[in-house]
């Protein structure tokens, strides 16, 4: 009897561990990149990251959400991996020991839109701070993503560059919707607002209303994403391999060819600039 019992619980730790060992493969068989809405809904990840698997054989699961939350995410151990664009924001966690480096990976710009009334007289013109002073002293409807996101710190670098108060603003002619870009942007065509968006949202979205870009080209809406891995002294359980092969391929020939060949309409909606 005794030694049945033996060999039952023998024959039991060796299919837990067996089942252990092929959970442990199948975690390993995928990674999670915590990166932006504007990746998502642009459709690049959607069309680049197939060839990824391909190529790496790691299957990819994302996390899209604002840069702030997506940093925020993968400081939890919630992600292998960010692609994300708050630079100097990037560079503090990878200072903080949260990442392991930080790499460009490729670009667009941002752009301010607005209604084809123009209320504030942007239209046509090239400073994006001179803009943002018209529509504050005209007091005319802006709407911010208010979600730390990489969009809205770009938007509030710009802000700094006023002397506007924003706080005093919130609520009546400034409005923050702590939304992603799709709803920000819908928020915007609804009430006829001014808002920033990043290019490759506004290429993607459908739902422009009356929308137009009134103001493009200053260098200060220059949009960079980077790539991170996290750091796995932080969090064990991090996909190390994953993550390095991910930020190896999008950073390497391949992905960036993958990039650098999405297009909407025929137009570019990024373009790769890695320099590793």
């Amino acid at each position: 009897m005794k030694q049945g019992v033996r060999i039952l619980r023998l024959s039991f730790s060796i299919f837990l561990g067996v089942i252990l060992s092929c959970s442990q493969l199948l975690a390993a068989d995928y990674i999670i990149i915590q990166s932006t809405t504007s990746t998502r809904n642009s459709g690049l990840l959607e069309a680049i990251l197939p060839q990824f698997t391909q190529e790496t054989g790691f299957q990819a699961r994302v996390v899209s959400v604002g840069t702030g939350q997506a940093l925020r995410n993968a400081q939890n151990g919630d992600g292998d991996v960010l692609l994300v664009h708050a630079k100097d924001a990037e560079i503090e966690f990878v200072a903080q020991g949260w990442g392991l480096a930080r790499y460009d990976v490729m670009y667009n710009d941002f752009l301010i839109a607005g209604p084809h009334s123009d209320p504030a007289g942007i239209a046509g013109g090239k400073n994006a701070v001179e803009a943002l002073e018209k529509i504050a002293n005209s007091q005319s409807v802006f709407v911010s993503r208010g979600d730390d996101s990489g969009t809205h710190k770009a938007e509030l670098r710009l802000w700094s560059e006023t002397d506007v108060d924003l706080k005093s603003a919130s609520g009546s002619w400034y409005r923050e919707t702590g939304s992603g870009m799709g709803a920000t942007l819908n928020m915007a065509t609804s009430v006829g607002a001014y808002v920033i968006t990043d290019r490759a949202t506004w290429l993607s979205f459908k739902n422009r209303g009356n929308l137009q870009v009134l103001i493009e080209g200053d260098d200060r809406l220059f949009n960079q994403y980077g790539v991170i891995a996290v750091n796995p002294e932080r969090h064990p359980r991090i996909n190390a391999a994953g993550a390095k092969a991910f930020v190896n391929w999008i950073t390497g020939a391949q992905g960036q060819a993958a990039i650098g060949q999405y297009t909407l309409g025929g137009k570019a909606l990024f373009f790769p600039n890695a320099t590793r």
